[in-house]
């Protein structure tokens, strides 16, 4: 069986077909978020504490870390900023923590100072990427994820993205790195786009299961991009994944919606024996009085003959950081 191996310095976690859902907290990234890259541009971390503390108490099993708060001259301001948000979380949470930056510096500042066994979030198929990362996952004995794009970008085709996953898992094994510490990222497309995204990643995933053999993850939002209620969708997606295969996703731990999903998809899956983590969390929920949550959810009317927030507000609602 499939196990990956992520660690903090005091707690191990491990990533697998027969674990609980690993649930990686998305908050502490910059991207989409103004607020967030001014303040930690200018040294003020308190948005930075906030997310740890909270996601960590929400029930995220590990925390991703991004510090990519600028594009300008990002190989000289991103592997110190990085560093120092990886030792401000690392002294707040004990969860074991994915180094996410596009900048092969950073990473490897990063490593240099993470402690336990971190993930590298990521690697992609282009050569010059897998030239660069995969002999750092290598030295530090880590695992990474493999995004499946290379240097023609997305395919809309399933079988290409594969094919592209397949390339990185054999690259990485010439380094002396293992299947099981690679964590695949198939690359959710937005439903709203492309109405098959669904069925392609669900095929996609059994394809990595059972050929592979390797663990997944994805950013999870993905699916829901420009949707209203995107909460909704996202926990409507999360069982059908992990049914489908995937192991981890990279996601907002503070959505109740969204977690309720994933504890129960661990209850249905078999991952939570005896349903015990489930009846811990839940076994004083009160449901909501009836009507209640529908008229909380009920949108505002909309203005006569236009559709509800217009392509501005479907933009605007695209951040999945927000």
């Amino acid at each position: 069986m499939t196990r990956t191996i992520v660690a903090s310095a005091t707690r191990e976690i491990v990533i697998g077909f027969d674990q609980p859902f690993c649930v990686i907290g998305e908050r502490i990234n910059p991207t989409g978020r103004k607020k967030l890259a001014a303040e930690m541009q200018a040294g003020n971390f308190e948005t930075v504490i906030k997310d740890a503390l909270e996601q960590a108490a929400a029930g995220a099993t590990m925390l991703d870390v991004n510090a990519g708060v600028t594009s300008v001259n990002p190989n000289e301001t991103e592997p110190g900023l990085l560093v120092q948000t990886l030792e401000i979380v690392q002294g707040l949470v004990d969860l074991p923590l994915a180094i996410d930056s596009s900048v092969t510096a950073a990473i490897e500042a990063g490593l240099k100072v993470a402690k336990g066994r971190p993930l590298v979030n990521s690697v992609t198929g282009e050569e010059e990427k897998l030239e660069a990362i995969l002999p750092l996952v290598a030295k530090y004995n880590v695992p990474v994820v493999a995004i499946s794009n290379d240097e023609t970008g997305i395919s809309m085709d399933p079988d290409v993205r594969f094919a592209v996953a397949k390339k990185i898992v054999e690259r990485a094994m010439d380094y002396g790195i293992k299947p099981e510490d690679v964590v695949v990222d198939p690359l959710v497309m937005p439903i709203g786009a492309l109405g098959d995204a669904g069925r392609q990643v669900f095929a996609l995933l059994r394809r990595l299961r059972e050929e592979l053999k390797v663990n997944t993850t994805c950013g999870l939002s993905n699916i829901s991009f420009g949707l209203p209620h995107r909460h909704g969708i996202n926990a409507g997606f999360i069982p059908m994944v992990i049914g489908a295969g995937m192991t981890s996703a990279i996601m907002n731990p503070c959505r109740p919606q969204e977690m309720e999903a994933v504890h129960a998809a661990n209850v249905l899956a078999g991952t939570d024996p005896n349903c015990t983590q489930w009846i811990m969390k839940y076994r004083d929920h009160k449901p909501a009085e009836a009507g209640s949550t529908a008229a909380a959810a009920a949108p505002a009317a909309a203005p006569a003959g236009g559709r509800r927030g217009g392509r501005a507000a479907r933009a605007g609602s695209g951040a999945s950081n927000a």
